[in-house]
């Protein structure tokens, strides 16, 4: 069954703070839930599935009974998946209005996501014992990617860099953004080695934050006070090493953008704007190249020809990204927000022009071992 065009985002609000020891996971997602309702002109009362990874937790919070609840969690990339099954539910006539959420206290809890200890142990059934021996952290992770990325295509740190100077220009006009600091390539190259080749500018934020959007149907949403963005495709996928080695240039990104856009009927010259997960510079490159938009190996020149820039051929993470605004553990979700912004016209400072069609791509995990990949296409016409 296809999606395209049945289902709409109506409604969003993300969590402006990005240091809040007062607030809990729960209470982001709840004041946010709240937000994004009044921002749809609609009502608690009104909802009747949930979508985020509290399950009944959120639920008792908010005192509400839905009838379709998903808790699925691929990391980063959780909530691009969110889209695929909310619509997937309305077009099924299973929910008529449902709300996807997170929240996070990553930085007031001091969470050492990158350096702290292997990537993911705190994952049931995670194969800890054959890769924590080896030091593995978040980090090194995609350093790996970097490298071979580096090995195969001549890919330089100096191109890697252009990424966060892009991403630090728009963080520049945003003014929840926790960077804004304007920085150059030499800065990106002279900041510290986190894990070689990447730099610690190379490196996104660990923050507090969330949010929560709406969803309805298509038609249901053509009646309510904000401009609706359809949804036209989507797409999900895992990648793994499937008890041997595979191609670490190669990501989930390639196996879901193929349905996103085939279900979307959308080119890529089409797409007016990319929010790519950008945990580090070299997952936006790989993403980039992944999706399509570039050849793989031609990525590199690309980004530092100033592509994703505003003025660029393909404007990429208008709001500075996890680079430089926020990264709450997770970012998957602040995708979306930024994409409806852009096509509804209320994005101030880094506004794209008359944008129609945006593209989300979220990633969870870690690219040089198991991960996720999940791509929306978003429209304000079906």
């Amino acid at each position: 069954m296809s999606i395209r065009g049945k289902a709409a985002i109506v409604g969003i609000h993300e969590y402006e703070s990005r240091f809040d020891p007062q607030a809990s996971e729960l209470s982001i997602q709840a004041d946010s839930i709240s937000r994004a309702l009044d921002d749809a002109g609609l009502t608690k009362d009104d909802v009747d599935a949930m979508y985020s990874h509290s399950g009944f937790l959120l639920a008792e919070y908010l005192n509400i009974f839905p009838d379709n609840i998903d808790t699925t969690q691929v990391g980063g990339g959780s909530y691009e998946f969110h889209i695929a099954h909310a619509a997937a539910a309305i077009a099924a006539g299973q929910c008529e209005v449902a709300v996807i959420s997170y929240g996070s206290t990553a930085r007031t809890a001091q969470r050492a996501i990158g350096t702290g200890g292997t990537a993911t142990r705190r994952v049931p059934f995670h194969p800890e014992g054959f890769e924590a021996p080896y030091g593995t952290t978040t980090v090194g992770i995609y350093g790996l990617v970097a490298r071979r990325h580096m090995h195969e295509f001549g890919t330089t740190s100096e191109q890697l860099a252009a990424i966060s100077v892009s991403t630090r220009q728009h963080a520049m006009t945003n003014p929840f953004a926790v960077m804004r600091d304007e920085i150059t390539v030499a800065d990106v190259i002279n900041s510290r080695v986190v894990s070689d080749p990447l730099h610690l500018l190379d490196c996104c934020l660990v923050t507090d934050g969330g949010g929560a959007f709406v969803m309805t149907s298509a038609e249901r949403a053509k009646s309510l006070k904000k401009k609706p963005v359809f949804v036209l495709g989507a797409g999900q996928a895992v990648a793994h090493p499937g008890m041997g080695t595979r191609d670490l240039t190669t990501i989930a990104a390639a196996q879901s953008s193929k349905k996103a856009f085939a279900e979307s009927g959308v080119k890529h010259k089409d797409v007016d704007l990319l929010m790519a997960y950008d945990s580090f510079t070299i997952t936006v490159l790989t993403t980039i190249e992944n999706l399509g938009f570039v050849k793989k190996g031609e990525g590199g020149p690309f980004v530092a020809e100033g592509n994703l820039t505003l003025k660029g051929k393909l404007p990429t993470n208008t709001d500075g990204g996890g680079l430089s605004s926020n990264h709450p553990g997770q970012r998957g979700i602040f995708l979306v927000f930024e994409s409806v912004r852009q096509l509804r016209g209320e994005r101030d400072g880094n506004q794209i022009k008359n944008a129609k069609v945006a593209v989300a791509h979220g990633t969870g995990g870690g690219l040089s071992v198991r991960h996720s990949g999940g791509t929306v296409v978003l429209s304000t016409e079906v």
